[in-house]
């Protein structure tokens, strides 16, 4: 598998959003539950679409049409996480973005805990159906990607 150095990732990746680990997202291992890493890549995904490109999702909706995660190393409730999302691919109604999820243990160790790649789609929300998506969202995420 490959390993993706948190520090270049820091780097290249301009979206940066704290995480707060909930002591609710501790399971009985210890660690934060597997299905908690969708929670906050949601989370961060919904964030960079509202700041980064001020998606007003009652007019246009973007809805998740496929999702990936490679699980790297078990994140535990005294780490300190980040989420880093970038666009790494545009389509006509639909785009991929990247998402990492890095931070810090409580010994000072730098780590790559979780990468995801989810395919989002434009929709029209009367219709629900693909649209093309548009022009000015189409410009904010070149910028971020």
């Amino acid at each position: 598998m490959i390993k993706f150095d948190p520090a270049q990732l820091e780097r290249e990746i301009t979206f940066s959003l704290p995480i707060q680990i909930r002591f609710s997202d501790i399971d009985g291992y210890m660690h934060v539950n597997n299905g908690v890493y969708f929670n906050y890549f949601e989370h961060a995904r919904a964030v960079f679409l509202e700041q980064v490109c001020q998606w007003d999702i009652m007019k246009i909706g973007c809805v998740v049409g496929r999702i990936e995660m490679d699980y790297f190393r078990p994140i535990h409730v005294d780490d300190t996480l980040k989420a880093l999302v970038k666009c790494s691919r545009i389509g006509n109604s639909s785009f991929d973005l990247e998402q990492y999820l890095v931070g810090e243990t409580k010994t000072g160790e730098h780590y790559t805990f979780a990468k995801s790649k989810c395919i989002l789609v434009s929709v029209d929300m009367k219709s629900m159906k693909p649209m093309p998506l548009p022009e000015n969202y189409r410009a904010k995420l070149q910028s971020n990607s």
